[in-house]
Parts: structure tokens; C-alpha cells; sequence
């Protein structure tokens, strides 16, 4: 239960650093393309550690997948 808390998480501070990306592409300001940058880059580096977590939980036991019983027979 406390793993689905931290992947909500995390999918919570990828938004917020998209937001945050966001709005220093559109203020008007000449500095903030430093302040971009930087938010994307932990947008991706949050991304890709939400990644190596759930492969890592897959790996581990942790999480399984869930087979909801479809059946594709003909």
C-alpha cells in the first residue's frame, strides 16, 4: 500500500516540475530559460526514477501484473 503512495507521488512532483516548466516558458522574462532547463531536467530525471523503481518493484515481487480473465480465444 505504501508503494502506490510513493508512485502517486512522484507522478504529483512530475506534474508540479511540468507546471513549474511551464511557466517559465511563458513569462516574458529573459533569465528564465536556465529556470526551464532545469525544471524539465528533474521532470526527466523524476521520470526515469519512477521507471527504474516500478522495473525494480516488478523484479522484486513487490508488484504484479493484474489479469483481468479476458479471454482471446476464437
Amino acid at each position: 500500500m505504501v508503494f502506490k503512495y510513493i508512485v502517486v507521488a512522484m507522478l504529483v512532483l512530475i506534474l508540479i516540475s511540468l507546471g513549474k516548466a511551464l511557466f517559465h516558458l511563458s513569462s516574458g522574462k529573459t533569465d528564465n530559460g536556465a529556470k526551464l532547463v532545469k525544471a524539465l531536467a528533474w521532470r526527466i530525471g523524476l521520470s526515469v526514477a519512477l521507471f527504474v523503481l516500478l522495473l525494480v518493484a516488478y523484479y522484486s515481487g513487490w508488484i504484479e501484473p493484474r489479469h483481468m480473465g479476458l479471454s482471446y480465444s476464437q
